[in-house]
């Protein structure tokens, strides 16, 4: 199992499930404070090395043993937005592309599409993906595509 030290460098102190800054200096006993969360490796007694991922001790604490939610961003005009989390984890395994998301113009479609490749980048930083804007239906689809 990796240290506190050598996870919060290899996430560059940014927790996964949040995407917001955690203070390598705050108490591990604040709600803000680092913690490692084990994820799937905490069910096993030897967690596969690189597997543990930085998060505040709270955002740890409220996801326990459910399945992660990894928010879209507030600031992006979506519609019927895919869970982040189990579409990274099918296109990890399966590959390919996913429509994740409607948006109703095209520059609603650009920039949900540059933040999505961007918080895709620091939550699953070995899968390489893109994202398409393809015209649908008078909307705009967001296609997530691995590399």
């Amino acid at each position: 199992m990796s240290n506190l030290n050598e996870v919060g460098e290899r996430d560059a102190w940014r927790c996964w499930l949040c995407d917001e800054p955690v203070d390598p200096d705050a108490s591990v006993n604040s709600d803000r404070g680092p913690s490692v969360d084990l994820g799937a490796a905490g069910k096993s007694k030897k967690p596969a090395a690189g597997s543990e991922r930085l998060a505040h001790r709270a955002c740890n604490t409220r996801k326990g043993a459910v399945t992660p939610v990894v928010p879209w961003s507030p600031d992006l005009f979506v519609v019927d937005p895919a869970p982040i989390v189990p579409t990274v984890e099918r296109l990890g395994r399966k590959r390919g592309r996913e429509v994740v998301a409607r948006c109703p113009s095209r520059a609603d479609a650009d920039q949900a599409a540059a933040w999505l490749v961007d918080r895709l980048s620091r939550l699953a930083p070995d899968l390489a993906v893109t994202t398409d804007v393809e015209p649908g239906g008078g909307q705009f689809l967001l296609v997530l595509r691995t590399a």
